[in-house]
């Protein structure tokens, strides 16, 4: 092996702590056995007992937002009157609805996916 260069095998066996293979031949793993990545890792952390399932794909402790209806009542009338936000605009409706910049932009964008979504199942 060259040295700098790192094969995939190799840095695989040196993060789980396992000695590298020196061979030119990756390791034979058979077929049946998973393959030991950080996903397999972590799915395997949310089946282990005394934590409860998360939905795949969600963020470790960001719960998602509840609009009250003024909140949305309020974002729509913005989405009618433009679709994109301006900055101005976002950081008047962030103060006034008590919200963070991110989710208004965040709320736009989602928003414009719908938007685009119902406008293509009308044809």
């Amino acid at each position: 092996m060259e040295k700098g260069s790192f094969s995939v095998e190799w840095l695989a066996q040196s993060s789980r702590g396992g000695a590298p293979e020196m061979s030119g031949s990756p390791p034979q793993t058979p077929p049946s056995v998973p393959a030991d990545t950080p996903r397999d890792r972590e799915a395997a952390e949310r089946r282990s007992p005394g934590r409860e399932a998360e939905p795949v794909g969600t963020a470790p402790g960001r719960s998602r937002t509840k609009f009250s209806a003024a909140q949305l009542q309020e974002l729509e009338r913005s989405f009618r009157e433009q679709r994109y936000i301006r900055a101005g605009e976002k950081r008047r409706l962030a103060a006034a609805l008590n919200l963070s910049q991110s989710q208004i932009k965040t709320w736009f964008q989602n928003r414009r996916m719908k938007f685009k979504r119902q406008t293509q199942d009308a044809r």
